[in-house]
């Protein structure tokens, strides 16, 4: 990849997320001043930035607590910022749940809650109902991450093995409760971002049992037989508890996408977005953009060169070893492998900064890649299979690092076709 095409992808990205991030997202939403106190809680990779440009912003009196992942805190003037673990909850999180529900509980009628909500909040706030653990809590969340299912079905089994999930934290509140989301997940329903501790829903156990059945879910047996009770069932939306409370999307991975392909059509690169919301195992949907890029560099059709194909949504691996990777890079592998020799140039990483576990938002990949792999003596195909892309771009030098971005519009993918 040339360093004009790594700098013009990486303007893309830098386009993108600073068209998502809070401050500016936040001042076109916040409610109006109450009489009494008002008290903000919040959960998520991003909740920190958002704390912290909803303190300059509020004109009034605050207090409040949000939960952000390790190294993810920044100060929040009024507001306290804690860290815990995520993807796979602990002890720091558990705690958290606990003084979150203590805020929204101290809060009265003449009160407000303002909830700052944004992706990755589920792992932060564990809150394991009846007699289950926090161990349990945490290997539920483990078989989720392993089994490929979209965050749709993730979420709806989570909201119903959960104390604090799927409306559980607003319910606790005498206040009216108004929810700032920033989304993360495809569609920006905001109920399925972060397992919405504020919004109810319909869902129910039989039908999260059914989900964990349809996905081949391997369910903890504590959570299994807890799904079969009527123990703690969550708020229905009709409850009268949730009738003064809000709901706003501040932010969402549409608008990211946009502000990239403005910054691309300013360059004089046409760009396409193909969608916002696509959902799908990793490296089928990188081998479904590597059809559409082989066609368009061959043929000019569906687009005409030079063109940006721009994408957004939130891909699942189902590990099947235990390679080490993320979904971006693994999307960007599959990609590379089935539009070898097409001359293109690749970006996909996730927009909080981190793909996975590791430290890297995701990589770059070209046409040349796989080559490039089997001339350092290593396997592209192998490296796919193994669920190891993360090893395949870090021996290239091609992970793309840009460290915690402060927002989280989920996955952001670019194609350059000169």
């Amino acid at each position: 990849m040339t360093e004009a095409d790594r700098a013009f992808l990486t303007g893309l990205f830098t386009a993108a997320v600073a068209s998502v991030m809070p401050e500016g997202a936040l001042a076109a939403h916040l409610p109006p001043v109450p009489r009494g106190r008002t008290v903000v809680v919040g959960a998520g990779k991003g909740a920190a930035q958002m704390a912290a440009a909803f303190d300059r912003l509020w004109p009034g009196p605050l207090s409040g607590m949000v939960v952000t992942r390790y190294g993810y805190a920044c100060p929040a003037g009024r507001i306290r910022v804690v860290e815990a673990a995520h993807p796979v909850p602990d002890a720091a999180g558990l705690a958290a749940s606990a003084a979150l529900f203590h805020a929204v509980r101290e809060a009265g009628p003449e009160d407000l809650v303002v909830a700052l909500i944004c992706g990755g909040g589920s792992a932060l706030l564990p809150a394991p109902p009846g007699g289950l653990t926090l161990a349990d809590e945490a290997a539920l969340n483990a078989a989720l991450l392993a089994s490929g299912a979209p965050i749709s079905v993730m979420n709806a089994i989570r909201k119903q093995v959960s104390g604090i999930k799927g409306g559980r934290l607003a319910a606790a509140s005498l206040a009216p409760v108004v929810t700032l989301v920033v989304s993360d997940v495809p569609g920006d329903d905001p109920a399925q971002v972060a397992s919405a501790p504020t919004i109810p829903d319909a869902g129910s156990r039989a039908e999260a049992r059914a989900l964990a059945e349809r996905w081949r879910i391997a369910l903890p047996r504590p959570v299994q037989a807890w799904l079969g009770s009527d123990e703690g069932t969550a708020p229905h939306p009709d409850d009268p508890v949730f009738a003064r409370h809000q709901t706003r999307v501040i932010a969402s991975a549409r608008i990211a996408l946009e502000a990239a392909a403005a910054r691309s059509e300013a360059a004089g690169v046409p760009a396409v977005i193909l969608s916002d919301a696509m959902e799908g195992e990793a490296r089928e949907v990188g081998r479904v953009h590597a059809a559409i890029a082989r066609e368009t560099a061959l043929r000019d059709r569906p687009f005409r060169r030079p063109v940006l194909l721009l994408s957004g949504g939130e891909t699942t691996v189902t590990l099947r070893a235990k390679g080490r990777g993320g979904r971006n890079s693994e999307f960007l592998l599959a990609l590379a492998l089935a539009a070898e020799g097409v001359n293109f140039a690749a970006l996909a990483a996730d927009t909080d900064g981190i793909d996975g576990s590791g430290q890297n938002a995701g990589a770059f990949a070209t046409g040349a890649t796989a080559a490039r792999l089997r001339d350092l003596g290593l396997d592209p195909a192998g490296l796919l299979a193994a669920h190891d892309s993360w090893g395949a771009f870090n021996a290239l030098s091609d992970l793309f690092q840009p460290g915690p971005t402060g927002t989280n519009v989920n996955d952001f993918r670019a194609i350059l076709i000169r």
